[in-house]
């Protein structure tokens, strides 16, 4: 398997003030024109700091998770004040992670222009702000659902910072296996928002996520492998053979694409059709990365990351769409 070399990172580097000529007035311009380039590119660099695009995936699965659980009849003020809260306390929890990894972002090309590997702020107002940012996620959704989704929100910090980061991350190629599971609250919180309560459903969703995360993250480590052995962590594509990796892909694939199904009896025809055939497609290049690298030929373990956050925006895109229309649900049919 020949994985290419990897690209530089994105980062928000300010740009430079204005130079003065030898006249006074636009020396003294120059610190009011760049005063405000320096202040968006601050504010560029607290924004990063939140790993917007990893965001995403809360709404990806919080929408439909409260969509079924009420089979679509749910207030679009309760949906907008739960991603609000649950979009809080995912800035906080990848702040924070930021602030216990600024030692190994500095090492790791792909991530050496985050904003604390950089130096745009000082750490302790990058933990200031994560902090920040949890306490008022609690809060938020106490205030606008209820206790049990504010508890969620706060434990779910907690985990990926304590449980993931601190011990889990350094110390087990076993990590994003486990530490996943902070990744697969976004439905909890969803469900209980709308119930009050936690529903098999919503522990099947969580299972779906929980299962599908290693597939996603490990393709995607199989790419910056030589990263993680820079930093020293060690995450299984940085310790382990290509082939036992890829191996553990597809075994987890099979296993997220059965946690689909066993939503199946709670929701109706569409997701059905939609977790099998999407399922059919995710296993499909699975199987050929682990074929590819079991021959030898050149591969893209990208492709596979870059295919799995499609389906899983399909299945559970195909499940809102499903609870919407609210028809009958399987289990109902064949009762």
């Amino acid at each position: 398997m020949r994985i290419g070399q990897q690209p530089g990172g994105h980062g928000f580097a300010g740009g430079p003030g204005f130079g003065a000529d030898d006249q006074g007035e636009a020396a003294e311009a120059a610190p009011v024109t760049s005063a405000p380039r320096r202040a968006f590119a601050l504010l560029l660099a607290y924004v990063a700091l939140t790993k917007p695009r990893v965001i995403e995936l809360l709404l990806v699965t919080t929408i439909p998770a409260m969509l079924l659980a009420d089979r679509g009849h749910v207030d679009p003020w309760l949906i907008l004040t739960t991603l609000f809260g649950g979009m809080l306390a995912a800035a906080s929890a990848n702040t924070l992670n930021m602030v216990v990894d600024a030692d190994i972002d500095k090492v790791m090309k792909r991530t050496e222009k985050r904003p604390l590997a950089r130096g745009a702020m000082p750490v302790s107002h990058a933990l200031v702000f994560g902090l920040v940012l949890g306490v008022f996620s609690f809060f938020w959704l106490w205030a606008t659902t209820n206790l049990l989704s504010g508890v969620l929100a706060i434990v779910t910090i907690c985990f990926y910072i304590f449980v993931y980061t601190l011990i889990l991350k350094r110390r087990t190629s076993q990590n994003v296996v486990w530490g996943g599971a902070a990744g697969c609250m976004p439905v909890m919180i969803g469900w209980s928002a709308v119930t009050g309560t936690i529903g098999w459903q919503a522990l099947v969703m969580f299972l779906v996520i929980f299962l599908w995360t290693p597939p996603h993250t490990w393709a995607l480590m199989l790419r910056y492998k030589e990263d993680y052995q820079a930093a020293n962590v060690p995450m299984l594509p940085a310790v382990a053979s290509e082939t036992k990796v890829t191996k553990h892909i597809v075994l987890y694939a099979w296993a997220t694409v059965a946690a689909t199904l066993a939503l199946a009896p709670g929701s109706g025809v569409i997701y059905a059709v939609v977790a099998v055939a999407s399922g059919a497609w995710f296993l499909v290049v699975a199987h050929r990365l682990y074929a590819g690298v079991r021959a030898g030929t050149p591969v893209k373990p990208l492709k596979l990351f870059i295919l799995s956050n499609e389906y899983l925006a399909l299945v559970f895109c195909g499940l809102a769409v499903d609870s919407v229309l609210g028809w009958q649900t399987l289990a109902q049919i064949f009762s």
